[in-house]
């Protein structure tokens, strides 16, 4: 059997860190089976769904180097969601209902206050011809529902296990509105159907969904796919990450300067058994993925983790992985720069902070001038190498008499104006010596 997958974004917004992990997942899966991933785009919804979105949601994923076998539009396949509504009202499965939103809901309330469960009691199966038509008469148009057979639904799901839904306990849904516009549950089954999906991996919120899915699936003479239902993301604190989703964007993190391969290592391995650690590759990560290593509890995403992750993977990466982008930020000060600042980064963007304190001008922090002074006298001539720290600090330490912190740390800050940073071995030759004078003499430089 060809293993094939979805991952279906709407083009209503840009992605964020909860859709790349179903994305994710899914293509994780896809790889280590040999399978691949449909990237289908549902744009039903033609009033919010923008082209910007959708070039943007393209974008987001081929920077994150989640590459697709297949592309499609739900907005291009409205021929085939009607024919399948033709078939299920043919067959008696999809019936016209006209309550409004209010009266549903005086309905719920009803139910709820006599102790009877919120689901919807099919009144509208009882209208005859003539009760439609006056009904229409009136205005209404009708919304669908689509009548489930109050069977239970069971599946063994690829993460949660054996589960059951019992369709008796939920209201038919609604799968197209008044207006005529298919709601998500139809379009769905009729692409994977069309599309022989073999597998749906997605949020733990859709456990229910897939029971009312898989009869529709056999409604619509195809076969359910596996399904496989993973927890949702969490804030570090265990609080509710939805409301700040929007600030967590793909595009967001890009131009923070994160590395791809730092976002997918992250969101790859929390909420499993498997530490949360850089890899470095997709493929990588793709041969370590299994449903069994991920846990019930939710996942939890943490940004200072997610920075932890991104600085293990810039301490890895040599010089012409960076060049162009340190050139972009106009950071390139060489090979020698960035091997001497990348174990002190965390982002890209960092390496700018280190170039201006490598070119100045910087403000010099002097505790004691006099002994700046006398560093200044005994600063060797000429351009500096690798050894002229070394020589620069023992003649520094002949001349005052100070050793360790109190003749290491005033010539750190007077030359960088900080009291910590890369090793100043390394600083030292780039700093070079016209710079070096003025600062220790504590002029701005």
């Amino acid at each position: 059997m060809s293993i094939r997958l979805r991952f279906a974004p709407s083009p209503t917004g840009r992605l964020h860190v909860g859709n790349v992990r179903t994305a994710l997942l899914n293509w994780l899966f896809a790889l280590r089976e040999g399978g691949q991933v449909l990237l289908r785009i549902d744009d039903t919804d033609l009033a919010r769904s923008t082209k910007a979105f959708e070039n943007g949601i393209e974008a987001d994923l081929t920077w994150l180097g989640l590459a697709w076998a297949e592309r499609a539009n739900q907005s291009r396949r409205f021929d085939a969601y009607e024919r399948a509504a033709a078939a299920l009202k043919a067959a008696g499965l999809l019936y016209p209902c006209y309550e409004t939103e209010d009266e549903l809901d005086r309905r719920r309330k009803i139910a709820q206050a006599t102790g009877k469960p919120p689901v919807y009691d099919r009144a509208a199966l009882k209208l005859t011809e003539a009760d439609r038509a006056r009904l229409e008469g009136e205005g209404r148009k009708p919304h669908w529902r689509f009548k489930l057979s109050g069977a239970r639904k069971d599946w063994v799901d690829l993460v949660r296990g054996p589960q059951s839904i019992d369709t008796a306990s939920l209201s038919d849904p609604v799968l197209i509105r008044e207006d005529g516009a298919f709601l998500y549950t139809l379009p769905s089954v009729v692409d994977d159907i069309d599309f022989k999906i073999t597998h749906i991996v997605r949020g733990e919120d859709h456990v229910t969904n897939s029971g009312v899915q898989i009869e529709i699936f056999e409604a619509l003479g195809g076969q359910a796919p596996a399904f496989g239902h993973f927890p949702l993301l969490v804030g570090a604190d265990g609080g509710a990450l939805s409301k700040r989703l929007g600030s967590l964007s793909v595009q967001d993190l890009r131009e923070e300067g994160f590395e791809p391969i730092a976002v997918l290592s992250h969101l790859a391995k929390i909420g499993t058994s498997d530490p949360v650690e850089a890899r470095q590759s997709i493929a990588q990560l793709a041969d370590e993925f299994a449903f069994e290593k991920i846990g019930r509890a939710p996942a939890r995403f943490d940004p200072e983790e997610l920075k932890r992750v991104n600085a293990a993977v810039l301490h890895q990466l040599g010089y012409a992985a960076v060049k162009d982008r340190l050139a972009a930020l106009g950071a390139d000060k060489g090979e020698a720069f960035w091997n001497a600042i990348r174990a002190n980064i965390a982002l890209l963007p960092e390496a700018r902070r280190w170039a201006h304190i490598v070119d100045g001008p910087i403000e010099p922090f002097i505790a004691d001038s006099a002994f700046a002074a006398a560093a200044a006298e005994a600063l060797p001539a000429g351009a500096y190498d690798g050894a002229s720290w070394q020589a620069f600090t023992n003649a520094v330490k002949e001349k005052t008499g100070a050793k360790g912190k109190a003749l290491f740390m005033p010539l750190r800050q007077a030359l960088t104006g900080l009291d910590h940073g890369p090793e100043m071995g390394a600083l030292f030759p780039l700093i070079g010596e016209a710079r070096a004078r003025k600062r220790l003499l504590g002029e701005t430089a």
